[in-house]
């Protein structure tokens, strides 16, 4: 008697794991892939020349794991792509965690004229007290004019960190021409919205864990030059989505970055932590872009009073309110006077 063939199930969603030297959590971040328990997903994890232990860590999980030489987060994300083969790709980072019940809650809201999927996520610490409110907090809604208009406007709109986003595969093919950036989440993020809808959900379906080496910055004491090397990261970014835009949206008419409140407030916040007095022309320049943004009255009003407040202090002082506000915690006033809310730092 012939057994009958089983029946070969093609995963509709990849989730791609890079490690690098994250022995502490990578486990944890396996392990909420398996307890999702879905059919339809498939995993491999990537590791980018940890020189601790994760490899053992990732070794003991038993599932696809390829280790590779240190070459940065999008070459080891590349490296990960080439490895799957599901339409879909979410790119966990080893010391985040996807919350029970995520992979299903995306899967059904995939097809194939999504372009990208975006998802809150909880700030925790290292141990896993959750630090603040999901975040960023995003409405629902499912469609592409909203999105590009923001970013034609303003060079950003509201979107996650890394974690908090899944990619349709032909938007990750972008990542091979992405050779000035070693982040995966630039400019793919602003892409995607040109090539097929972005589906929100306001539900945190994962954990976003802030330890102190996070890429960010946050969880340290802000400093000049991560805000001037996201600035050198956005100016890179806006011009290689205007040279995509040739194909994507002929005759799309993109800003350019200095003219951003985005780009503005990043010189703004790295010339007073340079422990620089910033002019009167370039506050009133950043308080103008400010008020241009697509955004809501009671959002500009909160933040043109936290810019002019700050423009007023003295140096010192002005630091101390950055640092208050570009810090992670349940603070009521913070969660008005939040930095770009809106702004995924790319």
């Amino acid at each position: 008697m012939r057994k009958t063939p089983a029946v070969v199930v093609e995963p509709k969603l990849a989730v791609i794991i890079t490690c690098f030297n994250y022995e502490r959590y990578v486990g944890r971040a396996i392990q909420s892939f398996v307890e999702q328990g879905s059919d339809a997903c498939e995993i491999v994890v990537i590791d980018d020349g940890s020189t601790d232990d994760s490899w053992l860590v990732i070794q003991r999980a038993g599932i696809p794991a390829f280790r590779i030489p240190n070459g940065g987060q999008r070459a080891a994300c590349l490296y990960g792509l080439g490895k799957t083969r599901a339409p879909f790709l979410l790119f966990l980072d080893a010391d985040d965690e996807l919350l029970p019940g995520a992979l299903e809650r995306i899967l059904s809201s995939l097809d194939p004229g999504v372009a990208k999927l975006q998802f809150c996520l909880t700030c925790v610490d290292s141990t896993g007290t959750v630090l603040a409110d999901p975040y960023p907090a995003l409405s629902a809604f499912r469609g592409q004019d909203r999105v590009v208009n923001e970013i034609l406007r303003s060079g950003v709109y509201q979107t996650p960190p890394t974690s908090g986003n899944v990619f349709r595969r032909d938007v990750c093919e972008i990542l091979h021409q992405c050779d000035y950036d070693q982040a995966v989440d630039g400019v793919i993020l602003l892409a995607a919205p040109f090539m097929g809808d972005v589906v929100s959900l306001p539900d945190s379906l994962g954990l976003y864990r802030v330890h102190g080496r996070n890429d960010s910055g946050l969880g340290r004491i802000p400093q000049a030059a991560t805000f001037e090397r996201d600035l050198r990261r956005f100016r890179s970014r806006l011009a290689h989505l205007r040279v995509l835009l040739r194909k994507l949206s002929p005759g799309a008419a993109l800003i350019e970055p200095e003219k951003t409140y985005y780009f503005q407030f990043l010189e703004f916040c790295a010339a007073i932590l340079r422990g620089s007095r910033v002019g009167g022309k370039s506050f009133l320049g950043l308080i103008r872009s400010l008020l241009i943004e697509p955004r809501s009255l009671k959002w500009k009003i909160a933040n043109a009073l936290f810019v002019a407040a700050t423009f007023a202090a003295p140096v010192s002082c002005a630091q101390s309110l950055l640092a208050f506000r570009l810090s992670v915690g349940r603070r009521a006033v913070r969660q008005i006077l939040r930095a770009p809310a809106g702004i995924s730092r790319c």
